[in-house]
């Protein structure tokens, strides 16, 4: 087990220990991987995983939006993660983190799922809130949810605003900079894509002594996160593509400006083909070009003709730059 599945400092601690900072970079949510039996393809979960980190990943995430978390058990999700885990600490990838998505409806549940990501050696948590029940639930109460979860789970927790994945239900950055008080509550992933907020809540963390981390939540505005002070993204392309997305981080971070906007702007095409079809759509790329990626799990299927051929050319471009990578 990585040293990293035992950190339990966070709940407890006023300030960041190293194994809960997050190193800034870009981080993968993966897919799901299944047979033709609809049973968790170890093998590919497993290869896919080293794959990621042998083009210098700085971090995998599972169960995130890309992840059908959604259509996993609890013992298929700790599955997922264990293998991932293994798969990295035997490819020499020990110190690499694995932060695991845990949004459930109740608070309750939450709490399980990041106690059961920490036992399948996770790092971190990854926590949408809670809104089927949106309509019952004021902000006040949302915010309690949070520090529940982060009070309760054993590692550290990153706040996940992802509106259209929770009935429209944005989180403000006033919410955010609040919540980010909590000692065990050590980032976010913004993927509203609202760039105005992603900078209020880099301002407004830039002096607290708690190595809180603010992520981009898609690699089509890697630049305009990195440009206010961003950490980074966390980005389902990278599933595809993730020496080009790595590769707009590293220029921009060398000062080479203008070949990262033209690079952005490449990633950004095929980013487009993956944000309308989701996480669908990266398994078509992935199949495409990479020779695996297989089905997603029903109701949900790869699309036939004419849009898959679309959903497959979109990505041309980019991995034509991957591969040159």
């Amino acid at each position: 087990m990585s040293p990293s599945a035992n950190d339990t400092n966070g709940a407890n601690s006023s300030h960041s220990t190293p194994s809960s900072v997050l190193p800034p970079g870009f981080y993968v949510p993966t897919v799901a991987f299944f047979t033709a039996d609809d049973k968790i393809d170890e093998k590919t979960t497993t290869e896919h995983a080293v794959r990621l980190a042998k083009a210098g990943v700085t971090g995998i995430v599972t169960h995130g939006s890309n992840g059908e978390a959604v259509h996993l058990d609890h013992e298929e999700r700790s599955l997922i993660t264990r293998l991932t885990r293994d798969a990295l600490d035997a490819a020499g990838h020990a110190s690499l983190p694995v932060i695991v998505g845990c949004g459930a409806q109740s608070t309750r549940e939450t709490i399980q799922l990041c106690r059961e990501a920490a036992a399948a050696g996770g790092s971190h948590v990854l926590v949408l809130p809670p809104a089927y029940y949106g309509g019952l639930l004021t902000t006040d109460l949302i915010k309690a949810h949070f520090r529940a979860v982060a009070d309760a789970s054993p590692l550290p927790v990153l706040i996940y605003n992802f509106p259209a994945a929770c009935g429209g239900l944005d989180l403000s950055s006033d919410v955010i900079l609040d919540l980010a008080r909590h000692p065990n509550i050590r980032g976010v992933k913004l993927t509203c894509g609202n760039t105005g907020k992603l900078a209020r809540v880099v301002a407004g963390t830039l002096d607290a002594d708690t190595g809180f981390r603010t992520f981009g939540g898609s690699a089509d505005f890697t630049v305009q996160t990195l440009a206010v002070g961003g950490h980074g993204v966390i980005g389902g392309l990278g599933n595809v593509a993730p020496k080009a997305c790595l590769e707009v981080l590293r220029l921009w971070q060398a000062g080479q400006l203008e070949k990262a906007r033209q690079l952005q702007r490449v990633v950004a095409r095929g980013d487009w083909t993956a944000i309308q079809g989701g996480f669908v759509s990266v398994k078509v790329g992935l199949q495409k070009y990479f020779g695996y990626g297989g089905l997603p799990r029903k109701p949900c299927a790869l699309p036939e003709g004419l849009k898959l051929a679309e959903q497959e050319e979109g990505f041309l471009e980019l991995v034509n730059v991957e591969k040159e990578l």
